[in-house]
């Protein structure tokens, strides 16, 4: 151990750190983050931040790690669950209508991420490791393609449910579900659901 004044008493404070930089970052976007607010949502000295972290990019960078982690894990913890691909299509409905993923704190922070990502390319990491994460369980039970298409809808249908006045409800979700886990079924230029 370097020299350190968090003494034995305190071994949560990084994680403590992460956390209040999530919850600074969803009050004041992360344009906004400074050290002094962190620590006092992490009610920690000023210096504990410089101690675990090289700079505000690398803090931002394990926080937003941290919000991926945690979403990817109770997002995988539903799919890895189901036993039948029935089941898999409801677990993609939950994640999608329930709030494994779509909570607000989360969908704000989420957004707070890709606008970050853009400006600060290193941040994509983070981004792509999340995304590769959603794919993999997905990809229990569903092939490449399809997983893909599922990922993109559940932050698509999560995003504009948020924001929409008329949010699509639980059976509009699993119908689209069902039609993009089965191609099959799904209209063709020539068949209903599309307009001349």
């Amino acid at each position: 151990m370097t020299g350190s004044n968090r003494g034995p008493n305190d071994p949560l404070r990084r994680e403590r750190i992460l956390d209040a930089a999530l919850d600074v970052i969803a009050e004041h976007g992360a344009i906004k983050v400074t050290y002094r607010r962190i620590a006092a949502a992490a009610g920690v000295p000023l210096g504990s931040l410089t101690y675990y972290f090289d700079d505000m990019q690398h803090l931002l960078t394990e926080a937003f790690t941290r919000l991926a982690e945690s979403v990817s894990s109770r997002y995988g913890a539903l799919l890895t669950a189901a036993r039948t691909p029935e089941e898999a299509q409801e677990a993609v409905v939950e994640i999608i209508c329930g709030k494994v993923w779509g909570t607000d704190r989360n969908l704000l922070l989420s957004y707070e991420l890709y606008a970050f990502a853009t400006r600060h390319p290193e941040l994509r990491t983070v981004m792509r490791s999340w995304m590769q994460a959603s794919r993999d369980s997905l990809a229990r039970h569903f092939d490449p393609l399809t997983a893909r298409a599922l990922d993109a809808l559940v932050e698509g249908f999560s995003i504009h449910n948020s924001v929409d006045a008329r949010p699509t409800d639980r059976a509009g979700v699993a119908a689209v579900v069902r039609a993009v886990v089965d191609r099959r079924t799904a209209p063709t230029a020539a068949g209903p659901g599309l307009r001349e």
